[in-house]
């Protein structure tokens, strides 16, 4: 079976990446087609990028690099939870997935973003080219959640139901795409 590791990308306290990460794999574990984690940025607190060498070598000298490429290494596909910051991904999200190559290369990703008017879909676009960069094969099919009109008083997220069907399709997109990709690695 398929594993999918839904990645929370924001590790700012308060944030409200947790609750949409906590819904995303709440709607995906109604499916039997993969099994879903979440894996949560915050619990490996990665400095600002510190190896001496490129990451496509894979010749990691820091603990918490081997840490993160464990965690990473073992997933066939992703799905990114982003908020937008000033019409990009979050420092921290940029910042951990530059530290890895390899453990990214041949895979399928979709993308939940959040934030303000357009629910976060300039950081969505933002990181489609990170991912294109890192062999990472981001779906059309993505979710956009609006601080205005998914969230109660902007803090509690309350998702429209169309929401859901958004994720499903995203991850019918992100499974075909994880098994077709499993050939090249």
């Amino acid at each position: 079976m398929l594993k999918i590791g839904i990645i929370l990308g924001s590790t700012r306290p308060g944030r409200r990446g947790e609750v949409v990460a906590q819904w995303v794999h709440e709607v995906a574990s109604k499916r039997t087609d993969a099994l879903f984690e979440i894996v949560d940025l915050a619990d490996f607190n990665l400095p600002l990028y510190d190896e001496p060498h490129p990451p496509m070598m894979m010749k990691y000298t820091k603990e918490h690099t081997i840490a993160w490429s464990n965690a990473i290494q073992g997933y066939d596909g992703y799905i990114f939870v982003t908020p937008e910051y000033n019409h990009a991904v979050p420092a921290a999200l940029k910042n951990a997935l530059d530290f890895l190559f390899n453990e990214w290369k041949d895979k399928a990703a979709g993308i939940v973003s959040y934030g303000g008017g357009t629910g976060g879909a300039r950081a969505a676009e933002n990181l489609r080219l990170i991912l294109s960069e890192l062999h990472i094969a981001s779906v059309r099919a993505q979710v956009t959640l609006s601080l205005f009109t998914d969230f109660e008083n902007f803090t509690v997220l309350k998702p429209n139901p169309r929401q859901e069907t958004a994720a499903n399709t995203m991850f019918d997109q992100v499974i075909a795409w994880s098994g077709a990709l499993k050939t090249l690695r």
